[in-house]
Formats: structure tokens, sequence, C-alpha cells
């Protein structure tokens, strides 16, 4: 295969009617999704896009949403999923770094970014406009209806055989997470990414043309994107749900008779709380939890509660897309580790001068193979820190293979199974999202009411890594609920501190720099299980 829409088109090719997507009460077959996928691409041609052109995709989990990413691939774009609950401020970031030419979103969503003056893009098609003339008076945006069924319902044969302009090393698509530092970054994934991920995470799972798949997780997300991809490698159905509430999720699963399901620990825990019919605790026969590590009981009673579903626990990173996964049979006697490298990759565990660490030796996880992402876009210097040759020679005198320097520190036990052990840089990993640190520092400062602020992530039985921000007020009248109202109107619900703490001065270390570390073990003994304000 040479692009991403080559999967579907192969899984067309076999069973046209299959269903390829479901979305509510909407369904496309294997067939149609092509089609429309393959329109769609039309239309971004007819726009004058060329090929290379950013597609910024910001809406829910729908149809639309996904026609758009294929679509793209079949103008020979690049799409970026941009996830739904960012505010103005984290899409205007999105748009500008990724110099994206065209936004596809809602009326809604459109009126919001215009409104706060963040859209930067040249031609916006929306998925709701009126019939009538659209516009967008307070942009400078050409905004377009999204293409109608006389579009999307083409059945063009020429151009079903013509494939996108396209191969498998070429960019498919920017994936923006956060780091240590800075705003986040866009990680650049090849269709080669892409479609190693599909099979590799559609082999270990066992994934068969009769599964139907719960797809809870944003797309905007690595592990959500390949959910997806993995599914469609096996010519399965994934059905995709905009995550409200546990009962969402078990009427979806009741409806849609799912059979398999991925998500991160605090879905998990609401999950192996909710109420499940008989029939579908028995229909489930597989789940499995990625973005953090899952607490053992909760992993017990989601054991109990689906008797027939083997549970895969699974590490990875954007930047290799997956990395590791526990066999479900090992899980019982080893269920602290991440397991084993993923097929088609190899982890290594080394010491900081890159030479090996010996059984249950702690060293930074190094991940090699087909999953390695091109690297941050617009980014070299970031790139090169984590982009590195690997430690590993190759006879003959070939180059080595570039691996991805994860800064995630783990051992490996004598059998070769692996063991998260912590990070080695200040990023917090809360609810499966990777935040950084100083994007949440730059918002609070903005808004004046402190002198000082600093984050990090202290210890949370719900979330993995609570956000705990520490400020120096900047005048008597201003408060911490200040503080914390400012966060919620300009920070995504998953980045808004937990704890906010008020004192006179914040520790730093012997560099001048703030002693995150200390801040961590500090706080992090003192923290409670909720969510809490204190000054």
């Amino acid at each position: 295969m040479r692009n991403l829409l080559d999967l579907i088109q192969s899984a067309a090719r076999r069973t046209p009617e299959a269903q390829a997507l479901v979305s509510g009460d909407d369904r496309l077959s294997y067939r149609e999704l092509e089609r429309h996928s393959r329109a769609f691409g039309r239309a971004l041609s007819a726009l004058g896009i060329e090929p290379g052109a950013r597609i910024a995709i910001f809406l829910d989990k729908r149809i639309e949403t996904v026609v758009s990413m294929l679509g793209a691939t079949a103008a020979g774009c690049v799409f970026v999923p941009i996830n739904p609950l960012l505010k103005p401020p984290q899409v205007a970031h999105v748009l500008r770094d990724s110099g994206a030419r065209c936004l596809v979103t809602s009326a809604l969503r459109m009126k919001m970014l215009s409104t706060e003056g963040v859209v930067q893009v040249s031609d916006a098609i929306l998925i709701d406009v009126p019939d009538t003339a659209p516009g967008c008076p307070e942009t400078t945006v050409t905004v377009h209806r999204w293409p109608g069924r006389e579009i999307t319902g083409a059945d063009d044969v020429e151009d079903q055989q013509t494939p996108p302009p396209c191969v498998d090393t070429d960019l498919a698509a920017l994936l923006y997470t956060s780091g240590s530092t800075g705003l986040p970054k866009g990680v650049m994934l090849s269709h080669r990414n892409l479609l190693e991920g599909a099979w590799s995470v559609a082999e270990y799972l066992g994934l068969k043309a009769t599964d139907r798949i719960l797809a809870a997780l944003p797309l905007s997300f690595d592990a959500g994107l390949n959910q997806l991809t993995s599914t469609w490698s096996a010519g399965a159905t994934p059905v995709l749900l905009n995550y409200l509430s546990a009962r969402d999720a078990v009427q979806a699963c009741e409806r849609e008779h799912i059979t398999a399901i991925t998500g991160v620990p605090p879905l998990w825990m609401q999950l192996a709380g909710a109420t499940w019919p008989h029939d579908v605790r028995n229909t489930l026969r597989c789940f499995a939890n990625t973005g953090g590590r899952l607490p053992v009981p909760v992993l017990h009673k989601l054991r109990t509660l689906f008797p027939h579903a083997k549970p895969f626990l699974m590490y990875g990173l954007t930047e290799a897309f997956r990395s590791t996964f526990l066999d479900p049979a090992q899980v019982d006697q080893r269920p602290g580790s991440i397991g084993k490298a993923v097929p088609n990759a190899r982890v290594l565990v080394v010491r900081a001068d890159g030479t090996p660490c010996g059984p249950d030796e702690t060293g930074e996880l190094v991940h090699v193979g087909a999953c390695v992402t091109l690297g941050y876009w617009n980014d070299t210097a970031r790139t090169a820190q984590r982009y590195r040759p690997s430690p590993e020679l190759k006879p003959g005198d070939v180059a080595r293979d570039i691996a991805v320097w994860s800064g995630d520190l783990v051992r490996r036990d004598k059998d070769g199974f692996l063991y998260f052990v912590a990070r080695n840089d200040a990023q917090i990993k809360s609810s499966g999202y990777r935040i950084s640190p100083e994007e949440i520092e730059e918002m609070v400062h903005a808004s004046g009411l402190v002198t000082e602020a600093v984050a990090f992530g202290i210890p949370d039985e719900a979330l993995g890594e609570a956000v705990a921000l520490l400020v120096v007020m900047a005048g008597d009248a201003a408060t911490v609920d200040d503080v914390h109202s400012w966060c919620t109107k300009r920070l995504p619900r998953y980045m808004i501190p937990q704890h906010i703490v008020s004192c006179r001065e914040i520790p730093r270390n012997a560099n001048g720099k703030f002693d995150r570390a200390r801040l961590r073990a500090t706080f992090g003994s003192r923290a409670r299980v909720s969510a809490e304000r204190t000054s």
C-alpha cells in the first residue's frame, strides 16, 4: 500500500458493502467512504489547493471529519486534526504553526474563531452552512459549503482508478502534541507510519472483519487516529462516539454490538463504575489501555465486568505512534509491565552514553522501526534532540536507523518485559494527554494576575497526574479563584489546574531555575485525590 486511502480502497475491493464508518444513525460502506473521500479530494483541488497543502479539521467526531482526512489524502494534501476541546488560542497556534491553507469546521466553531480573530486560512469549508450565500464578514476567509451529495455521491470510475499523488514516505498528517517546553509541536506522520501502525495494532489485537470497534478517543490523538486505521486494516467497522458520559458509551456498545474498545485510564475508571447490560458485557472480546498506567483494582474490575474480553495494556508516544503492549496471557504475572515491542518495532533500554542497560537497570526507552515518525514540523532543533541515530550498529557500514529517544525511563527484566519508571523531563501526563507546563505558565502570566507561576504534575489516581500550579500573586486584590477563572476561559478542560497554590516565593534550584522535582515531591505528598484550589 502507498497511502492511507489504499486502506479503504483495498477493503472496498474485498467487501464493498461492509460498514466502514458509523456515526449515530449515519453509516457508510467501504465503497461509499472511498467515493466520498475521493470526491472531497476533487473539491479541494477545484479550490486551487495543491498537493502538500495542510488541511486543518476542527470538528467533533462525525462522518465529515473522517471524509476530510481521507479526502486530503486523495488530493495529495496533509490533514491536521485539531482536538475539538481546544479553545481559540490553541486552535490559532495550530493554524499558524502548520500554515494551514484550508479549515474544515462547523458554522458555530467558525463564528467562535472569527470572534476571537484567530482564523488564519485562505479558505474554510463549513459542514452546515445554509444554502444561501455563505459569508463570514469578520474575516477575509473565503467560505465554502460542504460538497453536497451531488458531488460526494458521484461515481467517477476514472477517478476511482487514479491513485492520489503521494507515496508511502510522503507526509500524511500533523498531530499536535505537547512536550516539556513551549507550545505544542506538530509531529509529522508519513503514510508509511499510518499504514505500519494500522497493521501492527490490528495484528496484535487480532482484529477481524466482524469486529466493531468503539472509537471514543479524539482523532487528534495518535491512539484515537490509530483506532480508525487499525480497524480499516482488518476490514472491520469503527463506531464514532463523542464521549460525554459512561452512559453514552454503554448505550453505543449495546446499540452497535461493540466487540473492542481502546481507552485511557480516566475513561476506564468511569466505564468500570457504569451499569452494563448482561449481553453487552459478554459481547466485548478485547479492551486496551493507553495513555498511562491503569490501576490494578480498575483492571480487576474491568476483567470481572467483561469476562470474555482480553486486556491489552499498551504504551505509546506520538513520535513513534505505537511502541509496546503486554500480551494478555502475561497480565496476571506482570500487571505493572508495559510489555514488549509491537510487531515490526524494536525497543531498546540504554544508559546516557547509549550503551545497553542490563536486566532491571533503569535507562531511557529508545524506539526503532517503521513507526518512527518524520520529526517535528518546522522545528529542526527539537527534532535533532528527540530523533537521533539508533545506538545500534548496523553491519556493512550502513547508516544507523533514526530512532525516537523517548525521554521516558524504563527497566527491562530478565525475561525481556519492560516496566515504566518515570519521565526525565517536566512534561505533565494527565488524562492521556501530554501537557507542556510552559504553555500553562504562559497563559497564566498573560492574565496579569501573577508575577511568577510554575506548573507541574502530581500523582493522581484518576488522572495519572493532576496539574498543579504554584503562583506569586501580583497584588493583594487578586486571588487564586481569579487565576482559576482565567484558566477555565482560555485553556482546554484537560489543561486547567486542579490545584492552585499561592505563595510568597517559588523554590528554585542551585541554577536559579524552578525546582519542579522538589515541587512535585512536596506537593504530591499533600495533594488530595479530588480537585481543590488552595491559598
